[in-house]
């Protein structure tokens, strides 16, 4: 008789297995986190270098431009962490909600209106600016523009003299006869009214601002017409030709008003003491803090960011203010109405 040998049958290790499950479920909860942590980090840093600034002539002065929107990755960020019960932490979900708060914080200013009285009498002018693109800005529209919204005052950025030319004769004279033209310096000014005054702006900037008075109700009112240096060439120059702005501005008279293009949003830390020197900028002002103006027809994105702006001292307020789309360019053309108050 052969003996035979007779293995009882195995039992599955259901210890093992779930050790690897668990496994496999702390190694999701983690690269989850890392994925949450990573898409935090970016409005987070944008946070700090708002409140630090650290884009003064740093490569920051690029990313800064997209601060607005990542109050939507914190948003995001905050909505998972309390969707999902792997990621909620007490200590997590509460510094999330302190970031989004912060970022609300500095970004609600530019959305609620000054409360400003303007005498209905109080005389008003008309502006607005526009970079040409090299010229490339469409003349005709350009001067639809101009009648469209009656304008007493357009500053043209990156204007050269053949665009100079293409304007005249597109019929831009005949509307705004008076003329500061400076297409070696990068900027002109057309008006309705007579210019005096005119010339470069004594600022140490990249290339110079072209600068006129004109005489609205009585007073004189300073123009500027600002282009400056732009962050992503340089950023230590751009901050530069803003400081140098900003030396003007304090220097100015209540009744000024700078236009153009300035390559700064208003989370730039070179805008905003550009602000402090004295200056309003009339979007915010007016509670429309969503504006944008760059880039235009380039892509198939809409616009992202504004850096067109019209500002002015503490002699006008704003009435209205809006942007127009002019062909051939990459910038909307920013117009606004300003009113002069009583002299104090």
């Amino acid at each position: 008789m052969t003996d035979t040998a007779v293995s009882a049958p195995r039992t599955p290790d259901r210890h093992g297995a779930g050790d690897r499950v668990s496994r496999r479920g702390r190694t999701t909860r983690l690269v989850a986190r890392l994925a949450l942590a990573a898409v935090l980090a970016v409005p987070l840093t944008l946070v700090i270098v708002r409140l630090t600034g650290l884009d003064a002539g740093t490569v920051f002065a690029v990313p800064i431009v997209l601060f607005p929107y990542s109050l939507a990755l914190s948003v995001l960020g905050l909505g998972v962490m309390l969707a999902v019960a792997g990621l909620r932490s007490r200590w997590a979900v509460l510094a999330v909600a302190v970031l989004a708060a912060a970022q609300v914080a500095l970004l609600a200013p530019r959305f609620i209106p000054d409360e400003r009285h303007v005498p209905v009498q109080a005389p008003e002018l008309r502006v607005a600016t526009i970079n040409a693109n090299v010229g490339a800005a469409d003349p005709a529209a350009l001067v639809r523009l101009v009648q469209t919204e009656r304008l007493d005052v357009l500053a043209v950025q990156q204007l050269p003299t053949a665009g100079i030319a293409a304007l005249t004769a597109a019929g831009l004279d005949t509307l705004l006869p008076y003329h500061e033209l400076r297409p070696e310096y990068d900027s002109s000014i057309y008006s309705r009214f007579p210019l005096t005054r005119g010339g470069p702006l004594r600022a140490d900037t990249a290339w110079p601002q072209t600068t006129a008075d004109v005489t609205v109700g009585g007073r004189t009112v300073r123009l500027v017409a600002v282009h400056t240096y732009y962050p992503v060439g340089d950023p230590d120059r751009w901050t530069r030709d803003m400081h140098a702005l900003a030396e003007v501005a304090r220097d100015s008279s209540p009744d000024t008003v700078f236009l153009g293009d300035f390559n700064a949003t208003l989370d730039h830390t070179p805008m905003r003491d550009l602000l402090a020197a004295g200056l309003t900028d009339t979007h915010a002002e007016l509670g429309s803090g969503w504006a944008r103006t760059w880039p235009v027809g380039m892509t198939l994105l809409p616009p992202l960011v504004q850096i067109d702006h019209i500002l002015h001292g503490s002699g006008l307020a704003g009435v209205s203010v809006g942007e127009r789309t002019v062909p051939g360019t990459d910038h909307r053309a920013v117009v606004a109405v300003l009113a002069l108050l009583p002299a104090k």
